[in-house]
């Protein structure tokens, strides 16, 4: 069932609500030319009207039970915020330039994850256009933008979203995000948008004067729970899956990442997550190209990304963060909160062989048995990263990695990501070590919501014993020390850095062992009293094989390489002068029996000769 304001042309617009409790809901229209027009409910409790004389740009509420006035649920744009009126869109007057994009491949992404806010001083839409060469010329040939959907104020990460389908009006509105997508599309590079399904914020959240969106059966960290599995809750699903079906119709997005499933509660028999899957599916066969969903989830459950054939939901990828934390730990040597479950070689490498680490043992942050097995999950179906916005900005003091480690550990982190069998990603800044913090911020108008907020960051930090006060995430500075200097990527070890990414980025689609995203051409090894990995990766034996030392010791370490005959190039050193390095000890070409010295904290990467 279609919702919301759907604008047909010639002044023609359909009005359709979910309101299934209430008695009676009119449309009022307040410019511009205020009027009352009452709707008619069907048996599954939608409310209809068609209404003629009414231009996009048109500005409505509905009045309900005729004492409220409240934004569509569904609402296109609000032009004047969570609280005001909602507005007709006409989304087909737009001129889209890119007929001739079919999409990019899951496994051939490159992923960028940036806040529309933050990654410019303009904090819009339309100010991350020029950057996109830039980002294309280091590989990047996805964007990922956090949630956009229209939250209070004009700064927030995107998680207080109250309106699921209008695009946050201080970015730019809904235009100003098809032109987004349309200049990536024409320089062929894809968008990935980040949805939120699990909640919607608290301030401008109108939804409970509508009908049952939540429950109470179950609670989350943000409250009551969407109600995916109670009483009316197929018209629920409906809400959400027409959302997810919008962002791919109207705005031509590419894939959906699905913000933190764990917080989707649903014991139905026919989950909202399967029943997702199976509509894109159907979509992406009707429109004879891949959408892709992706979600993040801390359940380390394979049944997310198993195909609905082997009792899974049909998920096509997930973010793994078992992945970073292990890199995390090795490199930092933080051991608190979530972290204390981490800090041995082992952990890495188990994460390259299979993606999740915790596949059933015990965990000790969580005081019981944790997760089960991916190892038969393809590796094109887990995003990896050395840092993102969750891991970054729920930090006190939001530091980045660059602020945390050495130089060398930096470069060390991003092989770890690009040598990998699997999706990398990168946060907006990683690329050339910005070391501005990425911090909570938001702009709420309610003092006691605004205190509940600072009161429950606190809270959420006693975990790792950090000390101090953190920033006050209603203040506008905490928001403006969180963007990004674009500048720096010009100067000194800034750029050395961005070099260095660039020559992983080129390795990886050049080399074909690297570029063919498999686990099972590959093989992981550590020392753990050495603190370090060897990897070997593979496409065909014959034709291209790699072999990469990680050294994790903060010392140079000297070892025999386990390798197989034959005769192996040097491709990239971490410990290269050129990279701002000590200086390699490592020789240009090696053979089985020999020994070596990798550098403290580097990264080496050999490609075998080919015989023939």
């Amino acid at each position: 069932m279609r919702i919301g304001a759907h604008y047909l042309g010639n002044g023609h617009c359909e009005f359709i609500a979910w309101a299934p409790l209430l008695k009676e809901v009119k449309l009022k229209i307040v410019s511009p030319l205020e009027r009352l027009v009452p709707l008619s409910r069907d048996k599954r409790g939608y409310w209809k009207t068609r209404v003629e004389d009414v231009p996009p740009g048109t500005r409505y509420f509905y009045q309900l039970e005729g004492e409220r006035d409240r934004p569509d649920p569904a609402s296109y744009f609000q032009s004047e915020g969570v609280h005001g009126p909602s507005q007709v869109v006409d989304h087909y007057s737009f001129h889209w330039d890119d007929d001739t994009w079919k999409g990019l491949d899951l496994s051939k992404m490159i992923i960028y994850e940036l806040h529309v806010g933050a990654f410019t001083p303009e904090g819009t839409f339309a100010a991350v256009i020029p950057r996109l060469n830039e980002l294309k010329d280091i590989g990047v040939n996805t964007i990922e933008i956090m949630p956009v959907a229209q939250f209070p104020g004009d700064r927030n990460w995107g998680y207080d979203g109250v309106y699921p389908f209008a695009v946050q009006d201080s970015y730019g509105g809904p235009d100003g995000l098809k032109k987004l997508v349309n200049a990536c599309h024409k320089r062929g590079m894809a968008v990935v948008l980040d949805v939120v399904y699990n909640h919607l914020g608290p301030e401008g959240n109108y939804l409970w004067d509508y009908g049952p969106y939540f429950t109470d059966r179950y609670n989350t960290p943000w409250g009551q729970a969407i109600n995916f599995d109670g009483a009316y809750s197929d018209e629920v699903k409906n809400y959400f899956i027409e959302n997810a079906l919008y962002w791919f119709q109207v705005y031509h997005i590419d894939a959906l990442r699905l913000d933190a499933i764990h917080g989707i509660f649903d014991m139905s028999a026919r989950p909202f997550l399967q029943g997702l899957a199976e509509r894109i599916e159907e979509f992406s066969n009707q429109e004879k190209r891949r959408f892709y969903l992706i979600a993040e989830s801390d359940l380390n459950d394979a049944k997310v990304i198993r195909s609905r054939e082997m009792g899974g939901y049909g998920i096509d990828a997930q973010w793994c963060d078992d992945f970073h934390h292990a890199l995390r730990v090795l490199l930092t040597g933080e051991n608190q909160g979530y972290y204390v479950d981490f800090g041995r070689i082992e952990h890495l490498v188990k994460s390259i062989r299979e993606g999740f680490i915790y596949s059933g043992q015990y965990s000790g942050y969580r005081r019981r048995s944790h997760g089960n097995s991916a190892k038969e999950r393809p590796a094109n179906q887990f995003v990896v990263f050395a840092q993102n916005h969750d891991q970054v900005g729920n930090r006190m003091l939001g530091e980045r990695l660059s602020t945390l480690v050495s130089f060398e550990a930096l470069k060390l982190a991003a092989g770890a990501v690009f040598l990998s069998p699997y999706i990398p990603l990168l946060f907006m800044g990683e690329e050339y070590g910005e070391d501005a913090p990425f911090l909570y911020f938001v702009s709420h108008s309610d003092p006691e919501l605004i205190e509940a907020v600072r009161e429950g960051r606190k809270q959420e930090f006693n975990a790792f014993s950090w000390q101090g006060e953190p920033p006050d995430p209603q203040g506008e500075k905490t928001f403006l020390k969180s963007k990004i200097n674009w500048k720096k990527r010009d100067k000194g070890e800034y750029k050395v850095l961005l070099a260095f990414y660039r020559r992983l980025i080129k390795l990886r689609e050049e080399v074909p062992a690297l570029s063919t995203l498999n686990k099972d051409t590959l093989d992981a090894w550590g020392l753990e009293d050495k603190k370090v990995i060897f990897m070997r990766r593979w496409q065909d034996e014959e034709e291209s094989q790699v072999f990469c030392i990680l050294n994790f010791n903060k010392k140079d370490i000297t070892l025999p390489v386990p390798l197989s005959e034959g005769r192996w190039q040097k491709v990239l050193d971490s410990s290269d002068r050129i990279w701002h390095g000590p200086g390699a000890l490592l020789p240009e070409a090696l053979v089985s029996g020999d020994e070596v010295t990798p550098r403290a904290e580097s990264l080496v990467v050999y490609v075998k000769e080919k015989t023939r």
